[in-house]
Order: structure tokens, then C-alpha cells, then sequence
């Protein structure tokens, strides 16, 4: 249940269409629910929505396919819609036999079901993704933005390597109102673009690179760092993180 579904229940309750005792019923018994499946049961926790403005996203990276397709399924008849993310191509195979009306994201490992509800306005968020290989966290936070009812853009292979690419894209950059720029290796994009344009900016550092990178933790080192204040970081491979705040942001812009 999100702010809206609740002041749908009390504008029916000062109609006259609901009765005080019916409403506290559907407010009261929804906060949480278990769904029990093969291995265990999960708490699907309705109310996150109603609490923070954010519903709860399934984490799949490390729940199996019938685990997945059991939150999803109960998050979407309650709240319309419902997103998983982290889930690799085999696993979403899966999810997709047990729910067939899913829709699979391969790049950006996402997992959705259902029509999104109306959300509160946002302004534009712009995702900038220093190379191709950045795509799979670009995306994901992409889709995640687009989920929380936020229009997102992602602008690609602008990198500073060839720094000319990411000057040719600037006009496009500066027209969002909140930035996210999701960079591996050095992760010196942010620093760039921090120096470049005045939004609230976001920084997701990736896992890419080759062995001194570290799996990304010289990229998040280089941009708790960075030399251009004001950006924000998130952790490693964190679009579904770096979405939620860009939101947020976006949000409180519209």
C-alpha cells in the first residue's frame, strides 16, 4: 500500500462508500505478508511503500527462481507491480516459466511484473555510463527509476578516455535534473562531470576492470576521493541504490 491507495481508502471512508471498521481492516492486515515456498517462507512487507516512498525491491541474486516468482507475484496483486533485480539469464528462464506474464531485462538482470502505478512526479535523471561495459548497472538503475515513476535517460560510452565524446553529449547531460554517472576502472567521470554541471550528482562505481581495479574498489576509492565536491556515492554496482536517491532527489523537483 502506497500514500495513494492509503487516501483512496479515507476519501471512500468521508463518502460514505467504506465504513471506518472496513478501512482500519484493509490498512491493518496488509503491513505484512509471509509467502511460503519450496525452501522456507518469505515476509513481503507492504507498507515500505507508505513508510519511505519506496516499495520493496527483490533482491535476486541470491534467492532461487521459485522464491523470486513467489515475491513478485505477491508484491504485484497487492501494489499492481512488482521488479527483481540481480537475476542472471538461467534464473530468470525459470522465473519466467513459473510467471509467464513477467517481463526479463537480460542486460540489467531485472525482472518485472504487472503495470506500475501512478507515483509521485519526478523531474529527469540523466544516467551517464563511462563505457559500454558499464551498461548492465546503467540499466538496471535505469529500469529502477522507471519503476518508481521517474522518466531516466541513459547516455553512453562517454567515458573520459575520449573525453570528446562526453563534451559532445554536455547540452544533453545538463538538461536532466538529477545525474547519476556510473564509471569502472579509475572512475574519473564523476570528478569531470562534478567540475561540468551544476545537478545533484550521483556516483556508482563498477565492477569493471582488470586485476589492480579490484573488483571495483579502486573505482569507489577514486570517487569517495574525488576532487569535485557535492557528489554522492553509492556502492559497488550499486544502480539499484544510486536509483532510490536520484528519485528522491527528483522528486522533491517536481
Amino acid at each position: 500500500m502506497d500514500k495513494r491507495q492509503l487516501l483512496e481508502v479515507l476519501d471512500q471512508v468521508r463518502g460514505g462508500a467504506m465504513s471506518p471498521a472496513d478501512a482500519a481492516e484493509r490498512i491493518g492486515t496488509v503491513p505484512f505478508a509471509e509467502v511460503a515456498h519450496a525452501v522456507g517462507s518469505t515476509m513481503i512487507d507492504h507498507h515500505r511503500e507508505l513508510r519511505t516512498g519506496v516499495p520493496e525491491i527483490v533482491y535476486g541474486a541470491s534467492k532461487t527462481a521459485d522464491q523470486i516468482a513467489a515475491a513478485l507475484t505477491e508484491l504485484a496483486a497487492r501494489g499492481g507491480a512488482a521488479i527483481a533485480t540481480r537475476v542472471d539469464s538461467a534464473k530468470a528462464d525459470a522465473v519466467k516459466r513459473l510467471v509467464p506474464e513477467a517481463t526479463v531485462h537480460e542486460l540489467a538482470r531485472v525482472v518485472m511484473l504487472g503495470t506500475r502505478p501512478d507515483r509521485p512526479p519526478a523531474a529527469e535523471i540523466g544516467i551517464v555510463c563511462a563505457g559500454t561495459s558499464d551498461l548492465a548497472v546503467g540499466y538496471e538503475c535505469q529500469l529502477v527509476c522507471e519503476f518508481l515513476g521517474a522518466p531516466a535517460r541513459v547516455i553512453s560510452d562517454v567515458g573520459v578516455a575520449g573525453v570528446h565524446r562526453l563534451l559532445a553529449r554536455l547540452t544533453t547531460i545538463r538538461q536532466c535534473d538529477v545525474v547519476v554517472a556510473v564509471a569502472g576502472m579509475e572512475a574519473a567521470l564523476p570528478s569531470v562531470l562534478g567540475g561540468l554541471v551544476d545537478a545533484p550528482m550521483i556516483a556508482v562505481p563498477t565492477s569493471v576492470g582488470y586485476g589492480v581495479s579490484i573488483d571495483g574498489l579502486v573505482a569507489l576509492a577514486s570517487m569517495l576521493s574525488s576532487c569535485a565536491p557535492g557528489i554522492t556515492v553509492v556502492n559497488i554496482d550499486n544502480g539499484v541504490g544510486a536509483a532510490i536517491a536520484a528519485v528522491r532527489i527528483a522528486r522533491m523537483g517536481r
